[in-house]
Parts: C-alpha cells; structure tokens; sequence
C-alpha cells in the first residue's frame, strides 16, 4: 500500500474515534457555548489551542498554585495529585471518558479552581476552550 493510501485509509478509520472524542460532553459545552454567545457577541467557537494555552499558562494569583499545571501535571493524560497529596484522575476525555459530563461537579471544580489558580472566576468561553483542549486528548 502506498503511503498516502495508508495515510487516507488510517484517517477513514479513525474518524468515528475522532467524532466520539468529547461526545459525552456536548452538553456541558453547548451549555458554555450559550453563555459564551451572551458574554460576547463576536464569540465563534471554542478552541482547543486556546484550552491548552489557558491550560498551559502560568498565572499571578497565587503563589502556590501559579497554574493548571501545578496539580494536574504538564500532560492532561497522566495522573496528577493536589498540595494536599490527594491523586487527581488524569484531566484528558480519552483517559477518564466521564470527565466535564456533570454539570454541577465541573461547574464546582471550576469555581474552585479558577479562583485559586487566577484569582478569579472563568469565563464561559475560557471554560469552553478548556473542555474543548481535554475532550482532543
């Protein structure tokens, strides 16, 4: 088989694979989407590049915890543990398929740790790009 044929023929199967990824969490994300539009009118969509990014970026707030990083690890799909010791499943879809599925539990999480980690509440669109970075994993 010639490359470009595998290439073609590997992507055909793993498309299914490819729409399932975040699936479970389409309501948690048409729910930020709603919120998102109302925040901004010029809002167009989520961005995994932007999730990870946010994900990625170190803030000012606190000292202790300067990042998402700092409890969950550098890599979304390996284990992490809290300053208290305590193991956090890993935040990537494909690793822990239930995670960003119940809205009330994401919702507490992010009140949290939004606000230990920059000091302040997320926006709809930052929470959106966030699940969106995680359900790509």
């Amino acid at each position: 088989m010639k490359p470009r044929h595998f290439l073609a023929f590997s992507l055909i199967l793993l498309m299914p694979v490819m729409a399932y990824a975040g699936a479970a969490q389409k309501p948690i994300i048409d729910g930020y989407m709603a919120a998102a539009k109302a925040e901004n009118a010029a809002f167009s969509g989520f961005s995994a590049d932007r999730g990870k990014a946010f994900f990625l970026a170190k803030h000012d707030a606190s000292p202790e915890t300067p990042s998402c990083t700092t409890c969950h690890t550098a890599d979304p799909t390996k284990a992490g543990q809290t300053r208290a010791g305590k193991d956090v499943a890993p935040m990537a879809v494909s690793k822990t398929p239930d995670r960003f599925t119940d809205a009330e539990k994401v919702e507490k999480w992010f009140t949290r740790n939004c606000q230990s980690v920059i000091g302040r509440a997320c926006t709809a669109q930052e929470k959106g790009d966030f699940i969106t970075f995680m359900a790509s994993l």
